[in-house]
């Protein structure tokens, strides 16, 4: 039987088992929109097609599976392109259908018309032109496979309008898409004996494709080994961090005392991550020239290894294929008495870190971070963008459980609202709450229309200091006294929440966030509490006063 070509893509997308796509529409892809009446798939509609893109990538955070996202031509793509960004620096599965011109006017300057494979070439995985309309499915099955192997990421697939409503008889493209790569257990062992024989050994743990069961299993390798874990940065929910072996994460704000233990460490494992600039505090910790020590590395891509820090031993595979194993073998090493004193001492360096450094004002972030982490259930899902009150979060937030933190490790502003409605989506039975600064949650603030139009009810706190903070902050170290360009002028955001159907709360003082709080949960809507800070506040430890001569 004949059908269009938006009928293809919607019949592949439910074989391929997407429940969830979100977009802003556009007439490049009206047949797309008329495939998708007659599925089952929910189309979330959104307001800008960065929030849209934002949203699939933490879809695909999230489940494992690629986050699906449609957007017009042109501008609509260009829009789209902050999310591609966050999920190649994030390593997340998601695939990104743009509509396209009709590919018989191509290099015309047709309206809108864009090159896509140019536009996205260094962003994406793979760039690609569906011109056939019975390719569609070859196309859509080869996206899906790409952006979930190896080192996952973004895949751009551009659809000719033309292409799309033309009919074709193609078959739904068949064939399994996992792919499991065979680890032998000698490899891991090589790999744990050289860990054994280090004085002083050291775990971090990030990148994808970690789930509850490869948590667990790292909190039994943890255990059979004595060694200290580490997480990467904003992968803080790998481990639960009340765990004995836990011992911090290396974020901006990193504790100054595990840096220097990156630095004394001679044997490094980077479990499932790459060890970028960020861990590394722009390739300081470890020089890249001359590590000094002894690095192991496990990751899905071979292309990672020796990328920036070479190997003394390598093993291609997913983290969470391979972790159980190496608990189980762990168990039946001789591991020096030493390790676990040196993993103590890591941990009493995390705990003392988690003592709050108070800050200025009525409201202290320190003490709003501690009340959430102390109350809000172990499963309650925490998002943030970019800002200096996101290190707040991560120097004082006890994560509990695996899949609990949406973060962009690419440091884009305005993500964690659309992570936050993607999230609440995903799971309605559980606690979503947003970090934001003023200037990252207006970047995506329209996103509440979407929000409370698909019913979802996330918590939104925005940290008001009336300031793009992180940028003050160098400002005042660089440039001191001569502010220009950081100041921020901001709606009242409680009425702003109100305004289109949601619950809007202020808080001045500590006294009046929980409260606040409480009735933001009872609402059962969308809501915004703003927080009012001292405008002093720059940093965790630091105040804007301490800045100026």
């Amino acid at each position: 039987m004949k059908r269009h070509g938006g009928k293809i893509l919607s019949d592949q997308l439910v074989k391929l088992g997407v429940k969830r796509v979100f977009s802003v529409p556009g007439e490049s892809f009206l047949a797309a929109l008329d495939g998708f009446y007659d599925s089952d798939i929910q189309n979330v509609v959104c307001r800008h097609e960065g929030g849209a893109a934002m949203m699939a990538e933490a879809y695909g955070k999230m489940t494992g599976q690629p986050g699906v996202c449609f957007v017009t031509r042109g501008p609509g793509a260009t829009n789209a392109s902050a999310g591609v960004h966050i999920a190649m620096q994030d390593s997340t599965p998601m695939v990104l259908f743009i509509g396209q011109i009709d590919n018989r006017h191509t290099d015309r300057e047709t309206f809108q018309e864009v090159d896509y494979r140019t536009m996205f070439g260094d962003l994406a995985k793979w760039v690609a032109q569906v011109d056939q309309t019975d390719r569609l499915p070859e196309y859509i099955a080869r996206a899906f496979r790409v952006a979930t192997s190896g080192r996952p990421g973004p895949v751009v697939l551009a659809l000719p309008e033309n292409m799309l409503s033309a009919e074709s008889d193609v078959p739904d493209f068949a064939g399994a898409m996992d792919i499991v790569s065979d680890v032998s257990e000698a490899s891991i062992e090589d790999i744990l004996q050289r860990l054994s024989a280090a004085k002083c050994p050291l775990v971090i743990a990030g990148g994808p494709h970690w789930s509850a069961k490869s948590q667990r299993d790292l909190e039994r390798f943890a255990e059979a080994s004595g060694l200290p874990i580490a997480a990467s940065f904003r992968r803080q929910d790998m481990i639960a961090n009340s765990h004995p072996n836990y011992v911090g994460d290396l974020n901006v704000g990193i504790n100054p005392k595990l840096a220097q233990r990156v630095r004394d460490t001679d044997c490094l494992l980077l479990l499932g991550t790459r060890f970028g600039d960020i861990a590394t505090q722009a390739y300081v910790l470890v020089d890249p020239a001359d590590p000094q020590k002894t690095i192991l590395h496990i990751h899905a891509d071979a292309g990672e290894m020796g990328r920036v820090y070479g190997v003394d031993a390598g093993l291609v595979a997913r983290a969470d294929h391979v972790i159980g194993l190496m608990a189980d073998i762990a168990s039946k090493i001789d591991w020096p008495e030493t390790l676990f004193n040196w993993t103590i001492a890591a941990r009493a360096d995390y705990e003392a870190w988690l003592t709050p450094q108070e800050s200025p004002g009525d409201v202290k972030q320190e003490l709003v971070i501690k009340w959430l982490s102390d109350d809000l259930p172990k499963d309650a899902i925490l998002t943030n963008g970019a800002g200096n009150y996101a290190a707040w979060l991560h120097r004082y937030f006890v994560y509990k459980q695996y899949g609990t933190q949406l973060a962009p490790t690419s440091g884009s502003m305005g993500y964690g609202f659309p992570a936050a409605i993607s999230a609440s989506l995903q799971h309605p039975d559980r606690d979503v709450v947003c970090l934001a600064g003023d200037g990252c949650f207006q970047m995506t603030c329209n996103e509440m229309s979407t929000a409370i139009q698909h019913g979802a009810k996330p918590i939104v706190i925005v940290m008001n200091n009336g300031r793009y903070g992180t940028i003050r902050m160098h400002q005042e170290k660089t440039y001191a006294g001569r502010v220009s360009g950081t100041d921020l002028a901001s709606p009242d955001f409680a009425a702003f929440a109100r305004s289109y159907g949601g619950h809007g709360e202020t808080v001045q003082t500590q006294a009046e966030f929980a409260p606040a709080f409480d009735r933001a949960r009872a609402s059962g809507v969308a809501s915004v509490i703003e927080v009012k800070l001292d405008p002093d506040v720059l940093a965790t430890g630091m105040a804007l006063s301490d800045l100026k001569p």
